[in-house]
């Protein structure tokens, strides 16, 4: 199937409408104390989904990495660094509880944001 440019615009366009449109009806209907009560909720699912995900994430690399070499001191604090070290097995077993953290953290700083835009716009 060959590239059509106009109809891959005509697309953009439209989902880019749609977008807008979405956005528009999110902010005539989330009103402050919804947007911190459902901010709250996903900071707590967040929380939830990537604590115990992560903490497993950092236990299998340690795992892994500790039979095969000295970790440095804060190991830790940027364990993707590490990958490089790990084969494709090692990683295909890592993989799932590194997105999975991720995704946890994401939603945190998601929830984290729309929580405390829905305070700060609920006033004094």
């Amino acid at each position: 199937m060959a590239y059509n440019a106009p109809m891959a615009e005509i697309v953009l366009v439209l989902l880019g409408l749609l977008l807008v449109g979405v956005l528009g009806l999110l902010a005539a209907i989330l009103t402050p104390a919804l947007l911190a009560e459902g901010g709250f909720w996903t900071l707590a699912a967040g929380l939830l989904l990537g604590l115990p995900t992560g903490v497993w994430y950092h236990v299998l690399l340690y795992r892994i990495l500790a039979a095969r070499m000295t970790l440095p001191v804060r190991w830790w604090a940027s364990p993707s660094d590490l990958h490089r070290h790990l084969d494709r097995d090692d990683l295909r077993r890592i993989r799932p509880w590194y997105l999975l953290g991720g995704i946890g953290f994401l939603l945190c700083l998601g929830g984290g944001l729309a929580a405390g835009a829905g305070l700060l716009l609920s006033g004094p």
